[in-house]
C-alpha cells in the first residue's frame, strides 16, 4: 500500500530502525532516534543497490517519489542512478577532473559491456585511480603522474591489473581529447614502462587417454543430477562457464539442433550459435522434465528463478578428483581448441565456435553464423570422437574430410 503525507508525518520510532514502503522501491527509513530517511532501492544488471533521496520533512512524500521516478528512467535508459548522481558530483567540483571525465566516459560505454566487465572498470579506477588523481584537471595530467600510479599497483604483486588500468586510462584520455578537454594522451607515452604480464592458461586436459578418463568419471558423477548434465554438456559445447550456467530454454531449439546466446550475454555483445550434437540434444531431454517449465536450463539449487552457481562445475570435478591445477570449467574450452586444431579443422571456424572476440565490432554482428555448415559438421565429429575416448576405443583422429 502507498504510503500517505498523514502516514510518513506520523510515523513514529521504535527500539530498532523499520522502513515504510511506498512503491518502485521507494521506502521511509524511521531511524530509533526518530529520524526520517527517503531511501530507494533498485537493482542495475542484477545488483541490488540503495540511493538516498533526502531526508524528511526537507523532502516532502511528493519530491521523493519524482525523485524516485527520475531514477528509474535513468534505469530504462541504462544509466545507474548512483553512479549518475557520482558523476554530477565530480562535475559540479570539475568538468574537467580526470574523476569526472572518467565517469562520463564510462557511463557512455558501459551499456556496450557485460555487466562484470563494467564493474570491474569502475572498481579499478574507484581504488586504484580515483584517490590519487581523480581531482586533478585531465589537461595537467603527465605520463610521471600516471606512471605513479600505475606503479602503485604493479607493487602490490597485480601486474596485470597495472595494465589493465593503463589501458582504461588511455581509452579516458582519448575520451578527453575527442570533447576538447586534454590535448594529447598521456597514457601513450608509458607504452613498455610496466613489465610485462605471465600469460597464464586455464589448467586443461589434452591427453586423449586422460580425456576419456575423464568423461568416464563425469558419468559417474554422484552429485546433483543437474550438476551432472551441465558437467556431460560442458565439452559438448565447449561454451564459456559463464554462458552455460545462464542457458535458457527459450534459446534453444531442439529441433533445429541450435543453441542460440544472445549477444547481452556474450563477452563482446554478438549473438552466438552453438550447433547441437546429437550427445548434446540427448543430454538436454534428459534434463527438461526436470527443468524445461523454468527459465534456466541449469537452475540454482536454492532457487529456480536464479542459475546455477559460478562455482558449481568447479567444485564438482573438485569432488570428482581434479585439482584446480589440473581441469577447471573453462578447460573444455581449451580441450576442444587443442584437438580441434591438431585434427585439421578450417582455423576460422574454431575460433568462431569459441566466439573469442572479433576485433571489428561492425563484422562481429554480421558474423556470427560464419563458417556454419562446417561448425555443424565439426561439432557432431567432435561429439563422435569423445564418445570414442569414453568407450575407451583406440584414438583415432576423426580429421577433417
Amino acid at each position: 500500500m502507498a504510503l500517505t503525507d498523514t502516514a510518513v508525518r506520523n510515523a513514529k520510532p521504535k527500539d530498532k530502525a523499520r522502513k515504510l514502503f511506498d512503491g518502485g522501491g521507494l521506502f521511509l527509513l524511521v531511524k530509533s532516534n526518530g529520524a526520517r530517511y527517503w531511501r530507494l532501492k533498485y537493482r542495475f544488471h542484477g545488483v541490488e543497490k540503495l540511493l538516498a533521496l533526502g531526508v524528511y520533512p526537507d523532502v516532502s512524500l511528493k519530491s521523493a517519489r519524482d525523485k524516485r521516478d527520475d531514477a528509474r528512467k535513468l534505469i530504462a535508459a541504462g544509466i545507474d542512478p548512483s553512479e549518475a548522481r557520482k558523476a554530477e558530483k565530480a562535475a559540479r567540483a570539475s568538468d574537467n577532473s580526470f574523476e569526472a571525465v572518467a565517469r562520463e566516459w564510462w557511463n557512455e560505454r558501459a551499456p556496450n559491456w557485460s555487466e562484470s566487465h563494467s564493474s570491474r572498470i569502475m572498481l579499478r579506477l574507484e581504488n586504484d585511480v580515483f584517490p590519487w588523481i581523480g581531482s586533478k584537471p585531465i589537461g595537467d595530467l603527465n605520463p610521471p603522474d600516471l606512471l605513479t600510479v600505475l606503479r602503485r599497483v604493479k607493487d602490490r604483486g597485480a601486474i596485470e591489473t597495472a595494465h589493465r588500468i593503463h589501458q582504461s586510462c588511455s581509452q579516458i584520455f582519448r575520451y578527453a581529447i575527442a570533447t576538447h578537454r586534454a590535448e594529447r594522451d598521456a597514457a601513450a607515452d608509458l607504452k613498455g614502462a610496466l613489465p610485462p604480464v605471465s600469460k597464464k592458461h586455464h589448467p586443461s586436459i589434452t591427453d586423449p587417454k586422460l580425456i576419456g578418463e575423464l568423461l568416464r568419471v563425469i558419468d559417474g558423477y554422484q552429485g546433483a543430477f543437474v550438476t551432472r548434465c551441465a558437467l556431460q554438456l560442458a565439452p559438448l559445447t565447449f561454451v564459456r562457464p559463464g554462458e552455460l550456467r545462464q542457458a535458457e530454454w527459450s534459446e534453444i531449439d531442439l529441433e533445429k539442433a541450435e543453441w542460440r546466446i544472445p549477444a547481452e550475454k556474450m563477452k563482446m555483445k554478438t549473438v552466438h550459435i552453438v550447433p547441437l550434437s546429437t550427445q548434446a540434444i540427448a543430454i538436454l531431454n534428459e534434463i527438461k522434465p526436470l527443468t524445461g517449465s523454468g527459465k534456466y536450463v541449469f537452475p540454482g539449487v536454492r532457487s529456480p528463478k536464479r542459475p546455477m552457481s559460478e562455482n558449481t562445475i568447479n567444485a564438482a570435478l573438485r569432488r570428482l578428483g581434479y585439482t584446480k591445477n589440473e581441469m577447471t570449467g573453462h578447460g573444455f574450452r581449451s580441450m576442444a581448441s587443442t584437438i580441434l586444431n591438431e585434427q585439421g579443422w578450417h582455423k576460422d571456424a574454431i575460433e568462431r565456435q569459441l566466439a573469442h572476440t572479433e576485433r571489428d565490432s561492425v563484422r562481429a554482428s554480421y558474423n556470427y553464423a560464419q563458417h556454419l555448415p562446417e561448425r555443424v559438421k565439426m561439432m557432431q565429429q567432435w561429439a563422435d570422437y569423445l564418445d570414442s575416448l569414453k568407450q575407451g576405443a583406440a584414438v583415432l583422429s576423426f580429421r577433417k574430410a
